[in-house]
């Protein structure tokens, strides 16, 4: 990158593009830090610092990172939930209080059915001794230990009915991690104080039946009490005992978990320091986990001090990235350590856009444009949260349409190509604008190159064959910009007549022709095509003259696509474009193949008024070539074009195109009026082949039938309420039914509830046309990962 950014452009080495003066009292050493290596810097601060230090959770395609706080999906529990809570309790506890005051039903023939009869007194659950046994009364002991079990059966149903563990986890869930483990270790306690009463005197009110049940049923099995009287079995049932109690409210309040957190070893390898305390982003903790500390000292003092700005930091972090891949981090450090926050400076020696009209964050790439609306159809984590776009997910096309003055280049096009040509500062984007006529998008001096085509003042020319040396790729960008919107003429057979005259000239040439030499040859010129046929029959070059032979032949025949082919490039043989697109003009040609190899930022202005269709072509050429340059470069920045106007621009070959490239890291952005300004057969391939579609304030049903028809159906839950009139059969009631409606003026009804899931479209035509207030828009996004936001209502304004 330390060149001027267009060395790969036809004419651009003898005269770079003009760069900015560098910025002032910036020394060609940043001060190091006076401070060891590891110690927490001073407590200054500069905005930047603060900026860095903002967090920026991970969040859904489409949502606003810088700063976003996610919100909590509290789900309300219903009225029907709290009382299946405690209806099995009250059960639970009439049971109880029957069992143990004796009216329980069928409490006898229980304990008779499961106990010996000489256990108990006749007719009685009276227990009485039993000879030969050393556990004299066996029917006290079955006693206590079925109290036991049907405590245990009695919290198992309340916990399994009432949905206990669900609802404790529903609330637990919502606290910090501290709260929970307090909550939760009292709540054990309690328990604990209730089945020990003894080991917590004053605490446990009662004793729960836990532990005399199991010494009972010790007795009963051993038929001895000896095993009470040893310690280590007393100890060792005290022992399982307590770790049964708090083994629930330790997955509970997540102990275990916290644990392991807690008594983790530190992990090996870390920097010097690293624990000492808890590095913001603004001392660069990645740098010093790298080993680089001196690096990162110095990029801290650069940031504290307000010696760099965010496109600085975003500029390093790339650049760092960049080494950490290459295993080039000694030569990063030097860098940094020799030019400070200056490292790495744009070619163009700009460190910023000299206005901003949109909020940038440029750590997580993003541009905000609005606020999500908390509506219905709405997903939680988008209530209210900023509506944002960034290259994950223009990586994917967005086409947005709305009618003139419905915001399209105010609120999206304008903050887009802000946004791009701020990362191309930082190195990871090139951006190429396309601006309307008469209205340029951003100020001249916020872009590298600027092509004015048709003014003689403008600096640079477009390149009408992109620097290409192939001629069948020449030909096919070139055929698509003049006949890819006609249905009359195939763009394969212009290709193939375009290259039949490209290819010889070249090759007598050295070059390609110019669009007047091309449109004389198209034409069929004698006193073109003879001097270059017996040109390239005195060289030998049978081929290109057999190409040349077919060319000729072909000319005047039914079905030539010759004559329409110089037709359409008259449109750019106008007097107002002689200097233009190779024609030898003051302007130096610029191609747009630069872009696939550096970060540029380019801006096209179309012809004024009067020229429309001409501005219509050279839009197509544009797409055209953007099409060609990103497929075949290995770059790992972000490609994008953007399109203020592409009326008459989208075409079959350009909407297959489109489809590709997420794959290349390129994407396109394109603003239509109508959908009727694409022919009707490409309405549903462009829909498909972009990722986001916008449809802002004003669009007509037509346009919204397409897309409710591209964002499909939801399923729904839907409640009918239906009145049924109630007919009595007894007088009694026929009379009371008749008071009542004589007293109240209705008849006595009552409601018929259904509820079930119906189909319904995400958002309808009318609904896009009608419903969607000024100033806002329906916007549905997807990423370059695959990961969809839904079509949401956007406050453009928000």
């Amino acid at each position: 990158m330390n060149d001027d950014g267009t060395q790969d452009a036809r004419g651009t080495h003898a005269n770079p593009v003009p760069r900015p003066a560098d910025p002032p009292d910036i020394p060609a050493t940043p001060p190091r830090p006076a401070r060891a290596p590891g110690t927490p810097p001073p407590p200054q601060q500069s905005p930047v610092t603060a900026w860095l230090d903002e967090e920026r959770p991970a969040a859904r395609p489409g949502i606003w990172r810088f700063g976003h706080r996610p919100k909590e999906i509290r789900e309300r529990i219903a009225p029907v939930t709290v009382a299946g809570m405690f209806i099995p309790v009250v059960l639970a506890l009439g049971v109880w209080s029957l069992w143990s005051s004796g009216y329980f039903p069928y409490k006898g023939t229980l304990f008779r059915m499961f106990t010996p009869d000489d256990w108990w007194y006749e007719l009685s659950l009276v227990p009485r001794p039993v000879e030969g046994r050393t556990v004299t009364l066996p029917g006290e002991h079955a006693r206590l230990v079925a109290d036991g079990l049907l405590f245990g059966a009695l919290v198992f149903g309340v916990g399994v009915l009432g949905s206990w563990r669900a609802i404790v986890r529903h609330y637990m869930n919502r606290l910090p991690r501290p709260t929970q483990l307090l909550i939760s270790g009292c709540l054990a306690l309690l328990i604990l104080s209730f089945v020990f009463p003894d080991a917590f005197p004053g605490l446990g009110w009662f004793e729960l039946p836990v532990l005399v049940p199991l010494l009972s049923l010790t007795a009963l099995i051993t038929d001895s009490y000896e095993p009470m009287s040893s310690a280590f079995f007393t100890y060792s049932l005290y022992t399982v005992v307590t770790l049964l109690v708090l083994w629930p409210f330790a997955r509970l309040g997540g102990w275990l978990p916290y644990a392991k957190a807690l008594f983790a070893p530190p992990p090996t390898g870390t920097a010097v320091g690293k624990t000492a305390f808890d590095r913001p982003r603004s001392q660069w903790p990645a740098l010093h986990d790298a080993g680089q500390h001196e690096a990162a000292e110095v990029l801290t003092a650069e940031v504290n001090e307000g010696r760099a700005n965010d496109v600085d930091c975003a500029r390093i972090e790339h650049a760092f990235a960049v080494a950490r891949r290459g295993a080039t981090l000694a030569a990063f450090s030097d860098t940094v350590l020799r030019q400070g926050g200056a490292a790495w400076t744009h070619p163009s020696g700009a460190r910023d856009l000299p206005h901003r009209t949109a909020r940038h964050d440029l750590l997580a790439g993003q541009v905000r444009i609005g606020r999500w609306v908390a509506a219905e159809r709405a997903p939680q984590p988008y209530h209210d949260a900023g509506a944002a776009l960034g290259p994950d997910v223009l990586g994917t096309s967005l086409l947005a349409i709305g009618p003139s003055g419905s915001g399209k280049t105010r609120t999206l096009v304008e903050p887009v190509t802000e946004a791009l040509a701020l990362q191309a500062l930082t190195g990871r984007c090139a951006v190429v604008a396309v601006s309307a006529a008469g209205n340029p998008l951003g100020r001249d001096d916020a872009f590298d190159v600027i092509v004015r085509i048709g003014d003689p003042s403008s600096v640079h020319d477009l390149d009408p064959y992109a620097e290409s040396d192939d001629p069948d790729e020449a030909a096919a960008i070139l055929a698509e910009a003049l006949t890819g919107d006609l249905d009359t003429v195939g763009t394969q057979g212009a290709t193939t007549a375009l290259a039949q005259l490209l290819g010889p000239f070249r090759a007598v040439r050295g070059r390609f022709p110019t669009l007047p030499e091309l449109r004389e040859l198209l034409e069929g010129d004698e006193g073109t095509l003879t001097p270059l046929r017996e040109a390239l029959a005195s060289s030998g070059n049978d081929v290109m003259r057999r190409e040349l032979d077919a060319r000729l032949r072909q000319t005047g025949t039914l079905g030539d696509p010759g004559q329409l082919l110089a037709d359409r490039l008259a449109l750019l043989n106008r007097p107002v474009f002689t200097d233009f697109f190779g024609g030898g003009g003051p302007s130096r040609p610029f191609s747009l193949r630069a872009v696939a190899h550096h970060p540029l930022r380019v801006r096209i202005d179309l012809p004024e008024h009067g020229h429309e269709e001409a501005g219509r072509l050279i839009t197509r050429l544009v797409l055209a070539q953007f099409h060609a340059v990103v497929r075949e470069s290995r770059r790992t920045h972000f490609a994008c074009l953007v399109l203020d106007d592409a009326t008459d621009t989208v075409t079959a070959e350009s909407v297959r195109r489109i489809q590709r490239l997420r794959s290349q890291n390129a994407g396109v952005l394109l603003t239509l009026r109508t959908v009727g300004d694409v022919p009707e057969a490409l309405h549903g391939p462009l829909y498909g082949a972009v990722g986001c579609r916008m449809a802002f304030s004003g669009v007509t049903t037509w346009d919204g039938n397409r897309f409710a028809q591209t964002w499909g159906t939801e399923w729904v839950e839907t409640t009918e309420i239906a009145k049924h009139t109630v007919f009595a059969d007894q007088p009694m009631t026929r009379f009371l039914h008749a008071l009542r409606k004589w007293l109240t003026g209705k008849a006595v009804t009552t409601d018929a509830v259904t509820v079930k899931q119906v189909e319904r479209e995400r958002w309808s035509a009318s609904e896009l046309a009608h419903s969607v207030p000024p100033g806002h828009a329906v916007l549905s996004l997807t990423d370059v990962k695959g990961e969809h936001a839904p079509p949401l209502l956007v406050d453009l304004r928000g």
